[in-house]
């Protein structure tokens, strides 16, 4: 049944569906509910769709990453990074209290059960993510944005062969599609990598876009191809009237719909907790970039580094060098030392340094939960849709996404029926493990 044909016509609803948050989730969220036959609307603050996380990512797909954003290192971690502000990893001092709960939860979810079910629950989204890229990107004849290469992750020093053994077990343990190569066949693949690097971890499996910015214009423009409207509005509080959600937005605006979905990643939790009354522990991890625009040909795929923690990737617009993590809340200013730290670390993994002409500095906010896991659910008797939570996952599994919510909007409340048509279970994903 197409689900415009269950409207009256005497509804005065402004639509079927309303997506709050016009990021990559949000986006391709839109384009695929409008393709099951919703009438959509997209609320967003900023002027042009995208301009969050979304923008600024490192545009890999990171299909291999299947572990939490956190082991139990992170616990010996912890001196360093309130001390260090250039660490890869940091935690601004200031924002200790209101993190410290958060935190707690995220040990807490190391134990072995709980991390294993976020292993589990990474994996399963992860290996249906490119699979879910090539259909939505085939829908818009917009392929070309999905570059197949594969990635690499290189080490430098001997001391680090038996931190990349390990690693490489736990892979394969996970069944990561993963190659060890030697430092000679990393040279002959990216020859312009300095003599330096001793071997490192091919993925066969995993990809990237060559422009983060240009795969959710696209989508976006399809999306109102097929009537989705967009809208700049800031929204602000919503209520559940039963029969339907009206939402509230800055502008004294307000607006209706049948169902509405929650998808502004890291701005999510208010909205959550006013629209279904469950507090979730959502925080953010603050990314960093630095764009290098003389650099469009240096690298052939995305290379990590092992030892400095940092990813480089190819883009048509340059070289992206990402990867640094800083827990600082939503409104601290940005450092941009960090990203301009970004070109420090790289100086030594190629032959001749890299050319910092032009470059551009950039810093967003990756939405985070404490067992690195998202909320993909319907509620309130598929009322509320929720996507969000997908840390630094968010490009990776966003089209997987919209698969799941297009068909929990088109089932309404009904997991059974859904179970049938997806090869997940989304028991993780439910916003009922924080209530």
């Amino acid at each position: 049944m197409n689900p415009r044909s269950t409207k009256s016509s005497g509804s005065k609803e402004d639509a079927d569906v309303i997506v709050i948050g016009a990021g990559v989730v949000g986006s391709a969220c839109a384009l695929s509910l409008s393709q099951q036959g919703f009438r959509v609307l997209v609320l967003d603050s900023h002027q042009h769709p995208g301009m969050g996380a979304s923008f600024g990512n490192a545009g890999h797909m990171a299909t291999e990453q299947v572990f939490p954003i956190a082991d139990a290192a992170i616990v010996k971690r912890l001196p360093k990074m309130l001390l260090d502000p250039m660490g890869p990893l940091r935690l601004d001092w200031r924002y200790v209290p209101k993190a410290l709960p958060w935190f707690t939860r995220l040990l807490w979810n190391l134990r072995k059960a709980p991390y294993q079910a976020s292993v589990a629950g990474i994996r399963a989204l992860n290996e249906n993510s490119l699979d879910a890229w090539r259909r939505l990107l085939d829908t818009i004849d917009s392929r070309y944005l999905l570059k197949e290469d594969g990635s690499l992750l290189v080490y430098e020093k001997d001391s680090a062969a038996e931190e990349l053994a390990a690693l490489h077990t736990r892979m394969t343990d996970q069944q990561v599609a993963v190659e060890y190569w030697q430092g000679s066949a990393i040279k002959d693949i990216a020859p312009q990598l300095s003599d330096s690097i001793k071997g490192g971890l091919f993925f066969p499996d995993t990809a990237h876009t060559i422009n983060p910015s240009q795969i959710v214009d696209s989508l976006v423009s399809a999306a109102k191809a097929n009537g989705v409207q967009f809208r700049q509005e800031n929204v602000i509080s919503g209520q559940d009237h039963g029969h339907g959600v009206m939402l509230k937005t800055a502008s004294s605006s307000s607006f209706t719909a049948g169902k509405v979905l929650i998808s502004c990643g890291a701005h999510s939790a208010h909205l959550t907790a006013t629209l279904t009354g469950t507090k979730v522990p959502l925080d953010t991890e603050r990314g960093y970039h630095l764009m290098l625009p003389h650099e469009r040909h240096r690298l052939p795929m995305a290379v990590t580094s092992l030892e400095r923690r940092f990813i480089m990737t190819p883009m048509d617009e340059g070289l992206r060098l990402a990867g640094t993590v800083e827990f600082a809340g939503l409104h601290r200013p940005a450092i941009m030392q960090r990203a301009w730290q970004l070109h420090k670390l790289s100086q030594g993994l190629f032959k001749n340094d890299l050319d910092t002409t032009e470059a551009k500095t950039w810093m967003g906010f990756r939405p985070s939960l404490p067992d690195s896991l998202p909320i993909i659910d319907s509620v309130k008797s598929g009322r509320v849709l929720l996507a969000f939570g997908h840390h630094h996952l968010g490009l990776t599994q966003a089209a997987i996404t919209a698969e799941i919510i297009s068909k929990l909007a088109k089932q309404g409340n009904q997991p059974t029926q859904l179970s049938c048509q997806l090869p997940i279970d989304l028991s993780p994903y439910r916003l009922s493990r924080f209530s």
